[in-house]
């Protein structure tokens, strides 16, 4: 049977709001569609296995400084994945790790990867509620995209890159130039927690084309029934413009 293999990095530290439920999402639409779905947790010290996809959630700061140096070992390997086609989705903490740095209230410096061209400072106040971004991935028509933020970081993407989407509703990355999250290729990064993919599962499908183009299995994926899906989205964003 095909299968999409995931690397799950760092669950049992990265995982706030429940953002393990993505995995659980991404496991099902493929079940559904008889599409093999293997998966891999990566703890501290660990290797990083060769997989399609990898996932990283979010996490407090101390989560975070846990395993940034572990993670700064993979950042080489990483990149060289994401260059063969791997995907990565990388959820708030995960997010700012895929960056240059996270500089905290005090100056004081955590590393990232530096997998995209992007760097986090901590504001004075907590960004928090829900969100509803308009995205556009690869040129393709526009997609809502609805869930919740929770992030003191500011994150400011370089020059040249693109958000995930525009923000309808809420903050997104800085609360200042519109845009939330990161798009570059087959990496996405966003401060929309879990349920992410629940209500937007355009985007799981997105991800789950993504694995299957890298592993040499690209195909078009049947269509699921969403309904209740939907409208779980359409009831989020009803909520978000209130």
């Amino acid at each position: 049977m095909t299968a999409v293999r995931v690397a799950h990095l760092y669950p049992e530290h990265l995982n706030i709001y429940a953002d393990r439920g993505n995995i659980a999402v991404l496991e099902h639409r493929c079940r559904w569609r008889d599409i093999g779905f293997e998966v891999t947790g990566v703890g501290v010290g660990e290797a990083l296995p060769d997989a399609d996809l990898y996932y990283l959630g979010g996490g407090q700061d101390r989560d975070q400084m846990l395993i940034a140096d572990d993670i700064a070992r993979h950042a080489g390997t990483l990149a060289e994945q994401v260059a063969s086609g791997a995907a990565v989705l990388a959820v708030c903490g995960g997010y700012q790790l895929l960056g240059h740095y996270y500089r905290g209230h005090q100056g004081d410096e955590m590393r990232g990867i530096g997998l995209v061209d992007l760097v986090t400072e901590a504001g004075s106040t907590r960004m928090i509620g829900n969100v509803v971004l308009e995205c556009s991935l690869d040129g393709g028509p526009p997609r809502r995209l609805v869930g919740f933020e929770n992030h003191a970081g500011r994150t400011t993407l370089g020059p040249g890159l693109s958000p995930l989407g525009r923000v309808v509703s809420g903050n997104g990355n800085n609360g200042r130039d519109g845009g939330e999250g990161v798009h570059a290729g087959s990496v996405v990064g966003t401060y929309v927690h879990g349920p992410l993919l629940p209500k937007n599962p355009w985007l799981a499908d997105w991800l789950i084309a993504q694995a299957l183009e890298r592993a040499g299995i690209p195909q078009a994926l049947a269509e699921l029934d969403d309904a209740l899906e939907l409208e779980a989205q359409r009831v989020a964003a009803r909520i978000a413009d209130r």
